[in-house]
């Protein structure tokens, strides 16, 4: 079967990938280490949460292959594929299974973590907005999703490696490249500089948001002069 090279993965979606994946790592250690670094995890959240933010948009702004249209594993698509009908370059339905709960999966540990408090010395951004009972429930599922993003990355990677030795079909390159030999599809579209400015502001705007800058704190208490007797 002959097969023709086309750009694949625009470098948005490339960028964003190892940095999620990066970021992912650096905020367990943190945690898992936990001290001085539990700071870190949080601003690490941070960045992951605009990193989710970023991609949300990229996904409808994007370029061909990276818009949320292009792979959503609607029941047909999921039942064309089982039945090994052919389907366009990009994520497959069981693919993009992965990709959706990954990002649910990320993005609500990023979001109950600007609400979350160790009890000791660190509380998230957000945390003077609900009340303390709250904050531990949202602490608890916290700690508890953490568990599913360990399996979600699990099997992520072990579908990697099954396409890559079994199937002979190497997923991770082009998410290095952009480039990668199919035997249909066109090279992807759109996702321009205008739609990369409005993600990133996005983004931004959503880390601002979340950072608590926003919150106006009560000034220190007075200090109380004590008598020279």
């Amino acid at each position: 079967m002959s097969t023709k090279r086309i750009r694949l993965w625009d470098l948005p979606t490339r960028v964003f990938h190892w940095l999620l994946a990066l970021a992912i790592v650096a905020a367990v250690v943190c945690g898992q280490l936990g001290g001085g670094l539990i700071v870190w995890h949080g601003r690490i959240g941070l960045f992951i949460l605009g990193l989710i933010v970023f991609r949300l948009v990229w996904g409808v702004l994007g370029s061909t292959y990276a818009r949320f249209a292009h792979f959503f594993p609607t029941p047909g698509r999921l039942l064309g594929y089982l039945r090994g009908e052919r389907h366009e370059p990009g994520h497959n339905p069981l693919g993009a299974l992965s990709v959706f709960a990954l990002l649910g999966v990320v993005g609500f540990q990023a979001v109950s973590g600007l609400f979350a408090n160790d009890d000791i010395a660190f509380v998230g951004p957000l945390f003077d907005l609900i009340d303390k009972k709250l904050s531990n429930q949202l602490t608890g599922f916290h700690h508890l999703a953490a568990d599913f993003l360990y399996v979600f990355v699990g099997l992520h990677v072990a579908a990697i490696a099954f396409y890559a030795f079994v199937k002979k079909d190497n997923m991770v390159w082009p998410m290095f490249t952009g480039w990668k030999a199919v035997s249909q599809g066109e090279d992807a579209r759109g996702g321009g500089w205008l739609a990369l400015i409005v993600a990133l502001l996005v983004a931004a705007a959503a880390v601002y948001g979340a950072s608590g800058a926003w919150i106006s704190k009560p000034p220190p208490p007075a200090a109380v002069e004590t008598p020279s007797w």
